[in-house]
């Protein structure tokens, strides 16, 4: 009767460490929700400003003026979005100030960013947030945006990784699908997508709130006050024009700094045009980022439409999703 005893106690023990293991690798979601802003709806208004890189030429930014006025919207153009400083829209000071104008105006329901490319570091320390706190609104990119959605993570409110004034450029039959996510986000439509398949997905099943964008501003952030914490998140990635050793050297300094470690899982979007060196590297994204992850059990999900190719799927960053990810398909599926 004893050693049943012991072997029942044994059993249930053995039980319990199998879920709670299980159970924290996957669907731990101990994480604070953030606030939404609110959706817009016809008769609101959108600004469109620029916080990083030059924008050369005003055909693209004028199609999008024209795209969301169709939908019911009001634009407003920040001061200074044509502006020049060599690399950049303006001075430090001109792009802060457009952006913050923006920001605190109790109009403006949406800022837009016209591009990315580089330069929202240099003014995220000089933006004040207290207004926007107040009166919370959607802040809109991607790439470079990835400092502004990371940062304002850490505030509490959600944020929104979706196509930019400048991708208006690309061909319209190849960005009807990416307009089409990017107006349903913005009206509060459900998103729900399902990715074609790829082999190299690690599955499983699995729920956090989505958090991340664009790889080399992630790695950039590392140490500071914008840089965020992963825990039981689901990490999103995307990036353009790196070196496959810069992408493991990116995917690595992650790692050591503790992003993948209680993560819930990770979905990698387009790496577009990444080059190798004369000498190859000798493995591809798909085979870094496995590698680099192969000592954790959480799924990852390769080939999400998302990011610098021409079909730039919208995402609310900050929201709870559910990923399924199979070897045949996976869907992506964010909560109301």
């Amino acid at each position: 009767m004893l050693k049943k005893t012991r072997f029942q106690l044994l059993k249930i023990f053995i039980f319990s460490l199998l879920f709670t293991s299980f159970g924290h690798s996957q669907t731990n979601t101990s994480y604070t929700s953030l606030k939404k802003p609110a959706y817009l709806k016809v008769g609101d208004t959108i600004a469109i400003v620029s916080p990083a890189g030059i924008l050369k030429n005003k055909e693209p930014i004028e199609k999008a003026v024209k795209l969301v006025k169709s939908w019911g919207l009001h634009v407003v153009l920040g001061e200074h979005l044509f502006g020049t400083n060599f690399h950049f829209s303006g001075t430090e000071k001109e792009r802060i100030k457009d952006f913050q104008t923006a920001l605190d105006s109790g109009n403006v329901k949406a800022i837009w960013c016209g591009r990315g490319g580089y330069g929202t570091v240099r003014i995220i320390d000089g933006l004040d947030f207290t207004k926007f706190k107040k009166n919370p609104k959607w802040i809109i990119g991607y790439s470079d945006i990835t400092v502004l959605h990371s940062h304002i993570h850490n505030l509490g409110y959600e944020t929104l990784h979706a196509m930019m004034p400048v991708n208006m450029k690309v061909e319209e039959k190849k960005r009807v699908k990416t307009v089409k996510t990017f107006k349903k986000a913005l009206f509060g439509k459900p998103l729900k997508y399902k990715v074609k398949e790829s082999t190299y997905n690690k599955v499983g099943e699995t729920r956090g709130q989505l958090v991340g964008g664009n790889l080399s501003i992630l790695q950039s952030l590392l140490g500071s006050v914008s840089s965020i914490n992963t825990n039981q998140k689901i990490v999103f990635i995307e990036d353009v024009g790196e070196y496959l050793y810069n992408i493991d050297r990116m995917v690595y300094a992650l790692k050591r700094s503790g992003y993948f470690k209680e993560c819930n899982g990770i979905i990698v979007g387009d790496m577009t045009n990444i080059k190798d060196n004369s000498t190859p590297f000798g493995q591809t994204v798909e085979e870094i980022v496995l590698e680099a992850t192969k000592e954790y059990d959480f799924p990852i999900l390769f080939g999400f439409p998302g990011g610098h190719d021409d079909i730039n799927k919208a995402l609310f960053l900050g929201r709870e999703i559910e990923l399924k990810v199979g070897k045949q398909h996976s869907t992506v599926k964010f909560s109301d």
